[in-house]
């Protein structure tokens, strides 16, 4: 009896120390793929994605970063494989002004950019000589002027190089003084100045929705879709391509139309 017991505890230690390896060795087979994000939706959405990851053999590594120089930088010394947080003008710029080869694979959502006030109703309640705070880089100070000239806030000229500027300002009815900040600091910026403009992924913790709370809004046609972004040299690989199906999957759109309505608007 004794020996029989003894046989069955040692069938049983080697089935468990079997299965141990064969866990073991599954995933060691997985490949690790890490993504660069920010905030919400965009790290939402590489949540959603995860799991969809997973049935195929990859282990998503979501990686949050404090601001959005970092992503770029991080894809381009392959410290990350890809990034989630950016729309193509910015990536254009980026790679100008630092001499890469970032590439955009795939148009993910539409933020409905959007001017907010703290302090008023309407565009028309709006003071001449307001402060509007407008984020400090190229190809986002071009998108705020574009919305204000969409919204006849503004007038515009013909635009002279990649990107609007200050000074292709034609006419500005209500002498509107611009502001520039750091695109993470917009949000904080909304109980000091008369008016913001901002995406929805800055205007949401502040509880602020485009339909509800803005002032005026991005119109419908632009470039300004947040995109999967990453480096010429991998765009190709399997994982990469296995990460944009699972981020354009039935499963994030359903997020996206479920929690972002009208903030996140599908582009896929």
């Amino acid at each position: 009896m004794k020996k029989l017991l003894f046989v069955m505890l040692t069938v049983l230690l080697l089935a468990a120390c079997g299965n141990k390896e064969e866990k073991t060795a599954e995933k060691a087979e997985n490949q690790t793929l890490k993504v660069a994000s920010l905030i919400p939706p965009m790290t939402d959405i590489l949540e959603v994605a995860k799991p969809l990851l997973a049935k195929d053999g990859i282990d998503l590594e979501i990686v949050i970063l404090s601001d959005n120089v970092q992503p770029n930088a991080a894809v381009a010394a392959k410290e990350v494989d890809a990034n989630l947080f950016q729309h193509q003008p910015f990536m254009k710029e980026y790679n100008k002004a630092n001499d890469t080869n970032l590439v955009a694979i795939q148009k993910i959502y539409y933020p409905n950019m959007s001017a907010y006030s703290k302090k008023y109703d309407s565009w028309d309640a709006v003071p001449n000589g307001a402060t509007l705070a407008i984020a400090n880089d190229a190809s986002n100070i071009d998108r705020t002027l574009q919305l204000l000239a969409q919204n006849k806030a503004i007038t515009l000229g013909e635009k002279k190089d990649t990107y609007y500027t200050f000074n292709d300002i034609t006419d500005n009815p209500k002498k509107i003084e611009f502001k520039e900040v750091d695109l993470l600091m917009l949000a904080r910026t909304y109980d000091e100045v008369d008016i913001v403009v901002m995406n929805p992924a800055y205007a949401a913790p502040l509880g602020l929705t485009p339909s509800k709370d803005a002032l005026l809004q991005e119109l419908p046609g632009n470039d300004y879709a947040i995109q999967l972004v990453t480096r010429e040299d991998n765009q190709d690989d399997e994982a990469i391509q296995k990460l944009k199906k699972a981020i354009t999957s039935e499963e994030v759109r359903a997020y996206l139309e479920k929690n972002f309505k009208e903030t996140a608007v599908p582009a896929f």
